[in-house]
């Protein structure tokens, strides 16, 4: 399981200090909300802010775009350091054009769902994507609750594509990794429960190993001590 904390949850004031604390801490990869008060009612920081903080870790950057009109702005993004791009499927109305923009900057392509949008949304490019985010709350603001009947839809995707890289964001922590893990995620986006540790270190290593020993479980191993 990675484990790809969202600066979402981050204190802003010191933004670079903070990613360099969460890679210390043994982050995958870094989860950056973009949101543009339209798509999804909240607003948060764009490219600028992207590259600022890009020199603070070599850690893959993770960028999840709730804006609309994703395909305007993912050359920005290109250039501000983002080695994955989420755009949603609700926001643009030339999917496949904006994945073959990803691609075409050597950045790799996710298609990301709300929790209300039919997980057949995404069935038509799992060949040309390289990850699949679930949101497992409704996008727009940190720290909701984890709504655990959208594992279905990480199953959906795992039927279909069973290589296929699928993400959740939203509600994680100790208790909600497991059957997150059980169903088969592969990237769990974590903010409030990593950030708002007093061991960053520990609780990131308190979700991979609850997400260990709900997959041995899964397959009927005992989980290791």
């Amino acid at each position: 399981m990675l484990i790809a904390p969202s600066i979402l949850s981050a204190d802003f004031s010191k933004l670079g200090q903070e990613i360099a604390d969460i890679t210390h801490a043994g982050a995958d990869w870094i989860h950056l909300d973009v949101m543009d008060g339209r798509f999804v009612p909240n607003l948060t920081f764009g490219a600028p802010v992207i590259q600022a903080v890009r020199g603070h870790t070599k850690l893959p950057f993770d960028v999840h775009l709730m804006i609309e009109d994703p395909h305007r702005y993912i050359g920005d993004f290109c250039d501000a350091g983002a080695d994955i791009i989420s755009f949603h499927v609700e926001a643009e109305r030339d999917i496949a054009g904006t994945i073959a923009a990803i691609k075409q900057r050597g950045v790799r392509a996710a298609l990301a769902v709300k929790p209300g949008t039919a997980m057949e949304s995404v069935f038509p490019y799992l060949d040309e994507i390289s990850m699949v985010l679930v949101m497992t709350v409704e996008p727009g603001f940190g720290g909701q609750e984890y709504q655990p009947g959208m594992m279905q839809k990480v199953q959906a995707v795992k039927a279909r594509a069973p290589r296929m890289q699928v993400q959740i964001d939203g509600g994680v922590n100790v208790e909600t990794i497991r059957p997150s893990a059980a169903a088969g995620v592969d990237v769990c986006v974590a903010g409030t429960s990593v950030f708002g540790a007093q061991d960053r270190k520990a609780r990131i290593a308190q979700l991979k190993q609850a997400a260990c020993e709900a997959k041995q479980q899964q397959v009927g191993q005992t989980p290791l001590p």
